[in-house]
């Protein structure tokens, strides 16, 4: 029986703290908003999310190779397991489904972590930013979609 012994040189060990604390800042804005919320899942929540994505994302590469097309059944179980962590998030109240956006924003956040990992910082960057902006700023939208009108009555005529 074999023991597979993976040390990182030091530049290796350094690449990997930086993408994890990157993971772990992009995700920090998220987090605030869904803290400042009162959601279920918020600054503690998000930040650990995408830096165990990274994680693992950073270990299959280790183990696997960079190339491997094995790398998609890592991705097939990030995509399970915070879909998992998600639905956690989601509570059912009368005919109401309530926390389907921090489920989405949980598993945005797991993509913006293995983004991280395979290096895709553009897209990192990109996932945080219309993550943090739709959860912010499209709150009053959805606020006014919802309002009514007072309905006028209707009279019938005698």
């Amino acid at each position: 029986m074999s023991k597979m012994i993976f040390f990182a040189s030091s530049w290796e060990a350094l690449f990997h703290v930086i993408s994890l604390a990157v993971a772990y800042v992009l995700a920090l804005p998220i987090g605030w908003n869904r803290e400042r919320e009162e959601r279920s899942a918020g600054i503690r929540t998000f930040p650990l999310v995408a830096m165990a994505a990274c994680g693992f994302v950073l270990v299959a590469i280790g183990v696997l190779g960079a190339n491997s097309p094995a790398q998609a059944r890592i991705l097939e179980g990030l995509i399970t397991g915070v879909g998992f962590i998600g639905g956690g998030a989601i509570l059912k109240h009368g005919t109401q489904a309530l926390g389907t956006a921090t489920a989405a924003s949980l598993w945005a956040t797991g993509a913006l972590g293995a983004a991280v990992g395979y290096g895709l910082y553009d897209i990192a960057v990109i996932l945080s930013a219309i993550t943090y902006v739709t959860l912010r700023y499209l709150a009053p939208l959805k606020d006014a979609a919802h309002e009514t009108e007072p309905k006028q009555e209707q009279r019938v005529a005698p």
